[in-house]
Parts: C-alpha cells; sequence; structure tokens
C-alpha cells in the first residue's frame, strides 16, 4: 500500500516538474560555483603576480644600487622574513648563494611569466609543495628565482569544491523532499477531485468540486467544471419540465382532439358534419404541430445548434421586413405600430431564428398591450455602446415584478392570458434565441405596460452587411 502511493507521487507531473527543475537548479549552481572558483584563482593569481613584479623591481633596484652584496643582503633579510615568498639566487652553474628553496629539478622555469611549478623548502627534503614562480636573469649570469607559495590556494579550491559537493547534495535532498510535498498536497487535491466527479458519474448531480481559494490553475479548472456541471443541472431541470409540461399541458389538446374524432364518429351522420369534425381535428393538431416546432426550436437554440451557419446581417432590415409583416393584423387589432431603426446595426448569427425571436415578441404585443387605452406597439433597433437592442414596448397591463423571470420558462402562461390563444412558449423562445446569439432578454416596465428588450453583441465588420429583404 505504502509502495504503491509512493508510486503515484513519483508518477505526479507535480513531482516531475519539481525534479526537472532542481536538476536544471543543480546544473546552474555547479557551473556558478565553478565559475567562483575558477574567478578566485585568477584573482589570487593576478595578486601574486603584482607582488612578485613588486619584488623583482625592488631587488633590481638594490643590485643598482649595490651590486651583488647589496642584493644578496636584501635577500637574507627576505628569507628569513615568515611568510610564503620564495627566493632562490644562484650563479650560472647552479652553485646557491642565498635562497629558501632547493634548485628546481626540472630546471629554469620560464622567463617573462609566472610558471607553476613544484618545489621544496631547504631543510625539508621529499616534500614538495605548489607555488608560482618567475626567473630573473641579473648581469654576470647570476639567476634570481621569485615565487610565492599556492598551497592555500589549493587548499581553498579544495574546500569550494567540498562545498560545492555538499550544496549539491543538500539541493538535491531538500528538493527531492519539496517536490515529495508538493505532489502529495497536488495527489490529495486531485483525489478529491476524482471522488467527486466519481460521485457525480454515479448520479449526484449537487455533488461540486471543492475549490481552495488559492487561485491557482486546479481552483480555476474546479470553477469551470462547477459552472459546466451548474450548466447541465439547468438543462436536465429544464428536460424534466419540458417533459412535465408536455404532459400537462398537450394532455387537454389531445383529449379534446381524442373526444372530437370519437363524437364524430358516434353522432356525424352526414358529409357536412364529417367534414367539420375533420376540420377541427386539423385545427387542434395544426396547433399541436406548432408547438412541437416552437419545442424543437427551443432545443436547438439551447444546445447552441442553428441550422443555417452564422453569417452577419442587419438586424434593423430584420425589424423593418417584421413590422411591415405585422402592419396590416395591426391595423385589423385597431393598435398602431410604430418602428424606429437605425442603419448598419449588423450582428451576426441566425437571421431565420432571431427574426421569428422578433416576431413572438410583437405578437404577444399585439395580443396583450393592445386593450388598453393607448392602443400603441413601439418596436426599435438601436445601438448601446458595443450592443445592438432591439425593443418591443406596449401600454397594456404589463406583468408583475415576480412574474417577469417566470414567464421566459416553457409553457408558462399568466391568469391574465389564459383565455387568449397561445402557447406560452414565445418569450421562452426569444431568451433561448438570444442566448444562442452570446446576447440576454430583458423584461422591464414600461410604466404602464411591458417593454422586453433583445440585446445582441454587435458585430465588428469593417464592410457594410447588405440587406437582403425577404
Amino acid at each position: 500500500m505504502f509502495t504503491g502511493k509512493v508510486g503515484k507521487l513519483f508518477r505526479t507531473t507535480a513531482f516531475k516538474l519539481s525534479l526537472a527543475y532542481l536538476v536544471l537548479f543543480s546544473i546552474g549552481a555547479g557551473l556558478v560555483l565553478t565559475r567562483v572558483g575558477a574567478r578566485v584563482k585568477e584573482v589570487l593569481d593576478e595578486q601574486i603576480e603584482q607582488t612578485v613584479d613588486a619584488e623583482i623591481r625592488a631587488l633590481s633596484e638594490q643590485y643598482s644600487q649595490g651590486g651583488l652584496h647589496q642584493l644578496t643582503s636584501a635577500l637574507e633579510r627576505r628569507v628569513r622574513a615568515p611568510g610564503g615568498s620564495l627566493y632562490l639566487l644562484t650563479t650560472h652553474s647552479g652553485e646557491v648563494i642565498v635562497g629558501n628553496i632547493e634548485p628546481p629539478t626540472s630546471g629554469p622555469v620560464g622567463g617573462s611569466k609566472l610558471v607553476e611549478t613544484p618545489y621544496q623548502r631547504r631543510g625539508e627534503p621529499g616534500q614538495t609543495h605548489p607555488a608560482l614562480m618567475r626567473l630573473f636573469l641579473i648581469p654576470g649570469g647570476f639567476r634570481l628565482l621569485i615565487g610565492h607559495d599556492i598551497e592555500d590556494h589549493e587548499v581553498l579550491r579544495d574546500i569550494l569544491r567540498r562545498a560545492l559537493g555538499v550544496s549539491l547534495f543538500w539541493l538535491a535532498l531538500v528538493g527531492a523532499l519539496g517536490g515529495l510535498f508538493v505532489a502529495q498536497r497536488m495527489l490529495d487535491r486531485v483525489d478529491v477531485m476524482s471522488a467527486s466527479a466519481r460521485r457525480i458519474m454515479a448520479g449526484d448531480l449537487h455533488e461540486r468540486l471543492a475549490v481552495s481559494g488559492a487561485g491557482d490553475e486546479l481552483d480555476r479548472l474546479a470553477e469551470n467544471f462547477n459552472a459546466m456541471l451548474e450548466r447541465i443541472s439547468e438543462l436536465m431541470t429544464g428536460l424534466r419540465e419540458v417533459s412535465d409540461n408536455i404532459a400537462h399541458d398537450l394532455k387537454t389538446p389531445l383529449t379534446r382532439l381524442r373526444n372530437r374524432a370519437e363524437a364524430a364518429l358516434r353522432g356525424a351522420s352526414g358529409n357536412g358534419e364529417h367534414r367539420e369534425a375533420l376540420t377541427t381535428v386539423i385545427e387542434e393538431s395544426d396547433s399541436l404541430i406548432r408547438v412541437f416546432n416552437a419545442l424543437l426550436m427551443i432545443a436547438r437554440a439551447e444546445a447552441g445548434y442553428c441550422s443555417d451557419n452564422p453569417t452577419a446581417f442587419d438586424a434593423d432590415a430584420v425589424v423593418g421586413d417584421i413590422v411591415e409583416m405585422y402592419e396590416p393584423v395591426a391595423e385589423e387589432q385597431g393598435v398602431r405600430l410604430d418602428v424606429k431603426t437605425e442603419p448598419g446595426l449588423a450582428v451576426t448569427g441566425s437571421r431565420e431564428l432571431l427574426g421569428q425571436a422578433v416576431v413572438n415578441l410583437v405578437d404577444n404585443a399585439l395580443k396583450y398591450g393592445a386593450s388598453s387605452e393607448d392602443a400603441r406597439v413601439d418596436v426599435t433597433a438601436r445601438r448601446v455602446a458595443d450592443r445592438i437592442e432591439i425593443t418591443v414596448a406596449d401600454h397594456g397591463p404589463g406583468i408583475s415584478p415576480q412574474d417577469r423571470e417566470r414567464v421566459v420558462g416553457r409553457f408558462v402562461r399568466l391568469e391574465n392570458s389564459r383565455s387568449r390563444p397561445g402557447s406560452g412558449l414565445g418569450l421562452s423562445m426569444a431568451s433561448a434565441v438570444a442566448r444562442l446569439h452570446h446576447g440576454a432578454l430583458r423584461i422591464e416596465d414600461n410604466a404602464p405596460g411591458l417593454r422586453v428588450v433583445l440585446s445582441l453583441p454587435a458585430t465588428r465588420a469593417a464592410a457594410t452587411v447588405s440587406r437582403e429583404r425577404a
């Protein structure tokens, strides 16, 4: 069990990312420390070179002022002084005159530049030490070898190397533990999300993924997933409501249709009565077909399905066509139909669905807003910021504020409208079309009357959309 859990930790993306970051950071730290060590050696070598150059100049002055005797005296004083400076003065044959090191066994150690070479101190046979030396030739065949012990530099470099190794070890250890800790935290949160997902798949649609509040990528994923579940829950609720509404609202017309047909079979004695019964059946059937077509159109709009490919068109042209179509109906009902539109109101979507939504709004306004003293319906289409708003306003009795959200549901009919023909799907379809076009349907008070606003995003197009009249 424990082995399996550790294996899951090692397979997590968080641990793999931590391990990759650890490797890259270790490589970077190693390169930095290596460069620091190399730079420390360069600085120390430069200091030794400057010291040796200064001593050569000083001893050259001693030789110029007092010859070999004064040079020897100066070297004897320097040899007796403690420190890491190295001196050796020999004749051309190699005989030692003064110095604190043995003559190099490899012969001369170069000329104008420092050379790293091993040396032995006088009185310490067999023990070699590293040093940087320079050979200086003195007139008369004498050779002066000046250098500086760098054993402490090697010790410093060994310390840096050990520090690098120890640092990388602790870095790897801490990084691995940190990676395991982060992976464990991530794995715990993923396990919680997985458990919630299993409960959701088992049928608990009220379950939601936990959000820690950290605002990280897992929280954003959980929030988006929860929003998706909310939308699925709304669709499922809508499906159940549609099923219930169909069962209740269509039962009556189907029963009436059956009773009429049965009555016609029992009592009709002539062709005229049969024809009248069949005409009634056809009218009831057409009404049912219209209801089913409206339900199908709402379902397609809510599912994001559009019968036509989304195209850019002028909303003002659509509104103008519909108002022109309804003018005879309004005149027959004694209602004045006023329209105000702005040119160039381009939207993108389905012209057919948008036209059907506007038809529903105008039809509702004529049905329920024509009984008032001011029998007028105002239809406007205008641009508001980056939105296109199509407004249908009447001056009828209106709708109470508590019913405005309810009327956009399927088959919802208020008490004062049950005596009029209709299925209660007009506003529901208009709301679905608005959501399909990434817009919204607002129901507002017109004081008196009702104002319904269909708000859609405007299309950003450089070219003028051509107006096509049906």
